[in-house]
């Protein structure tokens, strides 16, 4: 029996809800991605509130809210408390992301789901990884490996591989394949038939544009056509995810075009992202790590662009056109809500959206065709109390803290009365019973308090006493000739204190925030949100262009029949784009696709019969091995039989053992066996797909390792065609000597 595989979708199926889905592997519980709406609607979780405490591991796949928004509330409410895993950039630019959230709900609304400090506490659970490090599992996990591939979406963006006795499952959600600016495209068409393939429809059914075509009506047709008008341009983006490749396309247009419109960058944590994305080239295209290395010139050195992180600022810079990139994409929250009801009544200005809004947000509905004349939105902003609210609040505030008080000394009594011991003392003549003690009123006085006095004759130890003199506590410092021995290792900050410190040293005390959120942060003053309705009248410009940066769905149909998984579960999409990539996949790519629903559990164990055996000693000592590249190879002949415990192990054949067929292993490149023979100096040349070897010699392969069917691997043959002469015997032996027989 294979590996048992088991995946449940908790969010995202038949919908664009956000994404988090449960996956088993032989009964170790991961959790892939732990998405969150801008909504965030708590019933969305209800499906991960039943499996949290179930949970033994958080993959993470994407540093935006649809991927990991949920982390800081599952942490704190709902019992989740496993270890996470994620790229340095999933890590960093998660976080800000979180605080971006946290920060524009908390300056409109009483947001109380999650604090700062739990957006803290929960991302100190984050275990970071580097692409195509495998990380081995213990514990439970045993035998386990995890490693993170170059999904191409967003910057640190993953495609997980979960590997078990050899068969992987791979996870493969939002890539895209393409090259762009700042991003290599993805690895997953490397991953050649894996076991089981977890991949989403959400783009199915679109077709994208030639990047030249698009780019261009983007610049030329929308965004700089809007300015030459006089029009203000707004682009709601994310916080610190897509916004990057668009930040990168204004820079070498303004700096091609030597534009002076002014470039803005609104976030709260707009500084900082930019910051971080300065150290993480590596974790971007060749071209600007190659672009690095030679010249040391850092594409996010921003020279056009401007970075704001307080709404006041834009409001101060001088009238004219100008192009905002301001956050939240779904312009449910955030400057770009604000923004848009300042500027959408101006025929002039555009909202140029490059990626679909979130269901049920204003984005969305701004995107529908037609798009609506006038839309209601809500204005909120947070005031300080004053007058008669500002005394209500304190007396409220007054009463808490006395029965906080009051409650903190019964506390305290109850807590004096279980620690006294009195059968300790019930033998010593030295102590007065004072709890069964009647003392009349005519000793006491007819003023008596509740306070008495009683007189003890000796010395006794209170009932909280822990020693019968003054505590010593003995030093196990070690000395040698120059002093005490020190320990370097008191001295030193783990790395989750030093990021944990780091980061809120550079973002509250260094001023990466604006002052409305340091006020949030830092400002204790009493406060409300006064929030009105407007009714907005869309007289400007509404124009998507799709930068979501995913693949599009002729080029997600060609990657999944070249991966050829043995089995396909599809997720998050709409019910047309799953049904359709569903019905295409089992015509082409393999038989068994699943499309399950919420909180379905669908069983993907791979059909094939693996078994573990031991090697033993006496067949290991009559093996010879052969190198080949890192590895050791030999051929085998053996018999099963098994240990004392049971273990099935391979055993040294009792008979003679079988001829065999000569095995040539290894991977013929052509391209590097024509330099080989051009080194031999035979006159070789490619034609028509194949190796044309001096006259007379053809050399080409047949078959597609990718192309296999059932279960079974596929082959693949080198054939040599030419007469039998002295030409075709020298090739072939160059040939053989490309691989190894055994």
């Amino acid at each position: 029996m294979g590996t048992l595989v088991q995946v449940t979708p908790l969010s995202g199926v038949y919908n664009e809800n956000p994404l988090s889905y449960l996956v088993s592997v032989d009964g170790f519980n991961f959790l892939i991605d732990c998405g969150w709406n801008d909504h965030f609607d708590p019933s969305l979780l209800n499906p991960l509130s039943r499996v949290a405490s179930t949970i033994d591991a958080v993959l993470l796949s994407q540093p935006d809210t649809l991927h990991l928004g949920a982390l800081p509330y599952a942490m704190k409410k709902l019992g989740l408390s496993a270890p996470v895993y994620a790229t340095e950039p999933v890590y960093r630019l998660g976080l800000l992301t979180m605080y971006d959230q946290y920060l524009s709900r908390k300056a409109v609304s009483e947001f109380d789901l999650f604090t700062l400090d739990d957006i803290d506490a929960a991302f100190q659970h984050v275990t970071r990884l580097t692409y195509s490090q495998n990380h081995h599992l213990s514990g439970k996990g045993e035998g386990i490996v995890v490693a993170p591939h170059v999904a191409g979406h967003l910057l640190g963006g993953t495609v997980w591989k979960i590997t078990k006795d050899g068969e992987d499952v791979v996870y493969a959600v939002d890539f895209n394949h393409r090259r762009e600016r700042h991003l290599n495209g993805t690895v997953l068409e490397s991953f050649v038939r894996p076991a089981v393939l977890i991949t989403d429809a959400y783009n199915a059914l679109n077709n994208q544009p030639p990047r030249q075509q698009r780019d261009k009506e983007f610049l030329e047709k929308t965004i700089l056509k809007t300015l030459e008008a006089g029009g203000n341009v707004l682009l709601p983006v994310d916080t610190a995810g897509r916004v990057l490749e668009l930040i990168l396309i204004l820079e070498q247009f303004w700096a091609q075009r030597l534009l002076n419109y002014p470039i803005y960058f609104l976030t709260y944590v707009a500084s900082s992202t930019i910051d971080y994305v300065k150290s993480f080239l590596e974790w971007m295209s060749d071209a600007i790590a190659k672009s690095f290395e030679t010249s040391r010139d850092n594409a996010f050195l921003l020279k056009h662009v401007n970075l704001l992180i307080n709404k006041s600022e834009l409001d101060a810079v001088p009238i004219g056109p100008k192009v905002v990139l301001a956050s939240m994409a779904s312009l449910e929250a955030g400057f770009s809500h604000d923004i848009f009801v300042e500027w959408a009544a101006d025929a002039k200005n555009l909202v140029l959206f490059t990626e679909r809004g979130q269901f049920g947000t204003l984005a969305r509905m701004l995107q529908a065709d037609p798009p609506p004349k006038a839309v209601k939105v809500t204005m909120s902003k947070r005031v300080p109390l004053v007058g008669d609210e500002l005394i209500a609040y304190e007396e409220e505030q007054k009463r808490i803290k006395k029965e906080e008080e009051l409650k903190a000394s019964l506390a305290k009594e109850e807590e004096s009365k279980t620690s006294h011991v009195p059968d300790s003392n019930l033998n010593d003549p030295m102590v007065i019973d004072t709890g069964n003690m009647n003392v009349s009123s005519d000793v006491v006085g007819p003023h008596a308090t509740g306070y008495q006095d009683i007189l003890i004759d000796g010395f006794v130890s209170p009932s909280t006493s822990v020693a019968l003199m003054f505590p010593f506590f003995e030093s196990n410092s070690e000395w040698d000739d120059f002093g005490e021995v020190i320990n370097p290792d008191d001295y030193i900050m783990k790395d989750e204190d030093m990021d944990h410190a780091a980061m809120h040293v550079g973002e509250y005390a260094n001023g990466k925030f604006d002052e409305g959120s340091a006020n949030l942060i830092l400002d204790t003053r009493p406060s409300k949100v006064v929030s009105s309705e407007l009714a907005v009248q869309v007289r400007c410009s509404l124009i998507y262009i799709d930068y979501e940066g995913r693949s599009d769905g002729r080029s997600i149909k060609s990657i999944l029949a070249h991966v050829a998984p043995l089995k396909l579960v599809l997720v998050h999409g709409s019910a047309e784009a799953t049904e359709h990539l569903k019905q295409h996949c089992l015509k082409h790519v393999c038989p068994h696709v699943y499309s399950p629903q919420i909180e379905e559990t669908v069983d993907v164990t791979s059909d094939f019969c693996a078994y573990k055996v031991q090697l033993s000693e006496k067949l290991m000592s009559n093996v010879l091995f052969k190198k080949l590249g890192d590895y050791e190879i030999a051929w085998v002949d053996a018999e099963v039989g098994k240990t004392e415990n049971g273990t099935l192990s391979l055993l040294p054949i009792s008979t003679t053992p079988p001829h065999h067929k000569s095995v040539l292993v290894g991977d013929l490149k052509m391209a590097d066996f024509k330099q080989f023979l051009a080194s031999k100096g035979v006159q070789v040349e490619f034609a028509g797909g194949a190796l044309r070897c001096g006259e007379f010699v053809t050399l080409r392969k047949v078959g597609n390792p990718g192309q296999k069917q059932g279960g079974g691997s596929g082959t693949q043959q080198v054939v040599v065609e030419g007469p039998l002469c002295e030409d075709y015997y020298k090739i072939r032996d160059h040939l053989y000597s490309q691989f190894y027989l055994l």
